[in-house]
């Protein structure tokens, strides 16, 4: 198994909704609208910096992680410019 944390430009968040029900994730949980600086800029949701992202987890078992990661990119180059996915091992669920 594998959690994976998603980061993801606020305004993109729907279309990776999407592409986790279209590849079977039944599980995750979103947290709208953080704010950090990156690769991609800063993302404070104010005036400045008006732009926000929204960081997705969820846990895949391994095989999943590159398919999902290839429909990501074949289905939304937006997203992929846009988007870090964080891949970590998964020891157990309690």
């Amino acid at each position: 198994m594998k959690l994976l944390m998603i980061i993801v430009e606020s305004k993109y968040k729907e279309e990776l909704e999407v592409l986790l029900n279209r590849n079977r994730v039944i599980g995750y949980t979103e947290i709208p609208q953080v704010h950090g600086v990156g690769n991609t800029g800063v993302r404070m949701g104010s005036r400045a910096f008006p732009h926000t992202s929204s960081l997705f987890f969820t846990v895949v078992p391994d095989d999943q992680v590159q398919v999902l990661r290839d429909d990501i990119t074949s289905y939304c180059e937006a997203c992929l410019k846009r988007m870090k996915m964080i891949v970590w091992a998964v020891e157990e669920i309690v």
